[in-house]
C-alpha cells in the first residue's frame, strides 16, 4: 500500500490537493467522507502536522476545524505566533474511525505504521515545497512520522531540535547543499484532542500554549 503513483511529479500546493483528493493509496478512503489535504500557504513559517481528519474535518474537507483545531487556533494565539503565518496537515489524510455501536456517530481510530507509511508519499511532497523555519509535530502519530517510531513526544516535547532530527530523520525528505531541508528547528508536543481529553484540561492547554511559545521565541530569535 502506497500513496506514491497518486503524488504527481511536479505541482504547487493546489496540484497537490487536487490529486490527493483521488488517491486510493490505501483502504482509508473507502469509508472516509473525502481526502482531507492542508490548509495554508507555501510560505508559511511554521508547519503544524496532526495526526488525521476527525469526523468534522472529514465531513467539510479541511484540517482543524473541528473543536480541537478551535482549541489550537486558540493556542495558536495565545502563544504569540501569527496564524497567517502557519500551514496545518496531517500524516494521514483521510479519517479512520469505527462506528459507534447502535448508532451513527463515528469514533477515531489511531492510524497503524502501515497507513502512516502508506499516505507518507504526501507529507514528502508537501515538505518539498514548504520552506518553516519551524516544524511542529501534534501529538505521537505526527512525531513517529517525522522522526521515526523511537519518536517520544513526552519525552521530547517543547524541546528544540535541529531539522533533520537524528539518523531517524526520512531520506526521502528533500535536502539543501548543506545538508538541511531548510526548515532549522522542530518541536513536538500534545495534539490538541489530548487537551480535550485530558482530566485537567486547563493544565493540559497551558503546557500545549507553553510548547507553542518555544516556537514562536525561536522564530522571534
Amino acid at each position: 500500500m502506497s500513496a506514491a503513483e497518486f503524488v504527481p511529479a511536479t505541482a504547487d500546493l493546489d496540484g497537490l490537493r487536487k490529486a490527493a483528493a483521488n488517491c486510493r493509496g490505501c483502504h482509508l478512503h473507502e469509508n472516509a467522507t473525502q481526502t482531507v489535504f492542508s490548509k495554508g500557504a507555501v510560505s508559511a513559517r511554521v508547519v503544524l502536522v496532526g495526526e488525521q481528519p476527525g469526523d468534522v474535518e472529514d465531513r467539510r474537507g479541511e484540517p482543524f476545524v473541528g473543536p480541537a483545531g478551535k482549541l489550537l487556533d486558540r493556542a495558536i494565539a495565545d502563544a504569540g505566533l501569527d496564524p497567517a503565518q502557519t500551514y496545518t496537515t496531517n500524516a494521514v489524510k483521510h479519517f479512520k474511525f469505527r462506528p459507534a455501536p447502535g448508532g451513527k456517530r463515528r469514533i477515531h481510530a489511531t492510524p497503524d505504521a502501515v497507513e502512516i507509511g502508506a499516505c507518507r508519499p504526501w507529507l514528502v511532497a508537501e515538505f518539498a515545497l514548504l520552506d518553516p523555519e519551524v516544524v511542529v509535530a501534534l501529538g505521537a502519530t505526527a512525531g513517529k512520522a517525522l522522526f521515526g517510531p523511537s519518536f517520544r513526544v513526552t519525552k521530547s516535547r517543547g524541546v528544540l531540535l535541529p531539522w533533520p532530527a537524528s539518523a531517524a530523520r526520512p531520506e526521502e525528505f528533500e535536502r539543501d547543499e548543506d545538508g538541511t531541508t531548510g526548515a532549522a528547528v522542530a518541536l513536538g508536543t500534545i495534539h490538541p484532542s489530548a487537551v480535550l481529553r485530558a482530566d485537567d484540561r486547563d493544565a493540559a492547554y497551558a503546557g500545549l500554549v507553553a510548547d507553542l511559545t518555544v516556537a514562536a521565541k525561536a522564530l522571534a530569535g
